[in-house]
């Protein structure tokens, strides 16, 4: 059997977890030299959770510099190139998002949009005719990052940030590996601030994610190691509800995260990310929700170019089945897990209109998440099938 080849860069990571974690922010923006890091949050904490960014703040002292409070669902693009020029009005020299996703992605987009000084349609990765997709090189230098999450996201060590264009319906994705957050604070009161029912909604994609990365077509036994474990945690969590309220859990859940980010570096996703996408701006509704509802589908259409990757799934989730038997070992497990949480079956259920599924499989085969499906997807018309199984 031939060696194979693969290439494993980690990208460094500083993580402070703990109720002793924000006191290392301070130290961690001198390190930087920043005498101006902007705090990027939704404007709930500010009108609701004073208390909580107070304790930002403090941490911050002196290097305190504002609060764009701003940042949307989904990251829509008038509010990142509203945050952009707040960055530039005020100097920032670091930006720190303080929340889930959303802030993530708003501070490194917006950090994008201010160092390159154009629009996110001409900074954007792009399809040509042929269908390849292409990303510009980004050169300018970017602010640094920092995390202080509330929520459990694969976004806190990704180097891509997707903004919404609610006009055209369109996720625009923005590369650079200089926004890929360098320090990471997990603090129980921050944690402990997110709703039960995002904190399940964020796990599942994350889930779903490690799930995708396992069954992919690239991988390797490094970033295996780093899913399979994510999976392991999360699903052992999430079959456990009344826990999640705990700050040990939700700490636990947060590096799980962690973990499925990095190793989803080095495998890619596939159909379940991708709809997750596409489904998640346009209609409102939570990437999470949406990944449960058309797993179940996608594993079916996948069927045997992912059954190596099954295999590695159902060992995580401790299940004995392997081979044929995987998949609906897998399966089983997942309805059962989801419909423990309460979550919708179909996508009728979170108002999807069927005479829009069109729409949005066509929608989906610009993603650059598609091309790491263990089954090839060449036609709208395959991501339609799926849509309405699900639907």
């Amino acid at each position: 059997m031939e060696m194979p080849s693969f290439q494993y860069a980690a990208p460094a990571l500083r993580l402070y977890h703990g109720p002793d974690s924000l006191g290392h922010l301070g130290r961690e923006l001198d390190r930087l030299g920043s005498r101006r890091a902007v705090i990027f949050c939704g404007d709930w904490l500010v009108e609701q959770q004073g208390a909580l960014l107070d304790l930002v703040r403090q941490a911050m002292g002196e290097r305190f510099g504002g609060i764009y409070s701003g940042v949307l669902g989904h990251s829509p693009v008038a509010s990142v190139e509203e945050a952009a020029a707040y960055l530039k009005q005020v100097g920032a020299d670091a930006a720190i998002a303080l929340g889930g996703g959303s802030a993530i992605v708003t501070a490194r987009a917006a950090s994008i949009l201010h160092a390159e000084g154009r629009p996110a349609r001409e900074l954007c990765t792009t399809q040509d005719a042929n269908g390849a997709l292409k990303s510009p090189k980004l050169l300018a230098p970017k602010v640094p990052q920092l995390l202080v999450p509330t929520t459990p996201t694969t976004a806190m060590v990704k180097a891509g940030s997707a903004v919404f264009d609610p006009a055209t319906g369109e996720r625009l994705a923005l590369f650079d590996p200089k926004t890929r957050t360098g320090s990471v604070f997990i603090h129980p009161d921050l944690i402990g601030s997110a709703p039960r029912s995002l904190v399940v909604s964020a796990s599942i994609n994350t889930l779903s994610m490690a799930i995708e990365g396992l069954v992919s077509r690239t991988g390797n036994p490094m970033a295996d190691a780093l899913l399979m474990h994510a999976l392991r945690l999360i699903a052992g969590h999430l079959a456990r509800p009344d826990n999640l309220d705990d700050p040990r859990v939700r700490g636990e859940l947060l590096l799980a995260a962690i973990l499925c980010g990095q190793g989803t570096d080095h495998t890619a996703a596939g159909v379940t990310t991708v709809l997750g996408h596409a489904v998640g701006a346009r209609f409102h509704t939570e990437n999470g929700l949406v990944n449960a509802i058309v797993l179940p589908q996608v594993l079916r259409f996948n069927g045997d170019t992912a059954q190596a990757g099954l295999d590695k799934v159902a060992t995580a989730l401790g299940l004995p089945a392997r081979g044929a038997g995987a998949f609906h070992s897998v399966a089983d497990y997942l309805a059962a897990l989801f419909s423990g949480l309460g979550i919708p079956a179909r996508l009728r259920d979170v108002h999807v209109p069927a005479d829009q599924l069109a729409d949005v499989a066509a929608l989906g085969m610009t993603d650059w998440f598609l091309r790491g499906n263990p089954r090839p997807v060449r036609e709208a018309s395959e991501l339609l099938q799926v849509l309405q199984a699900a639907w």
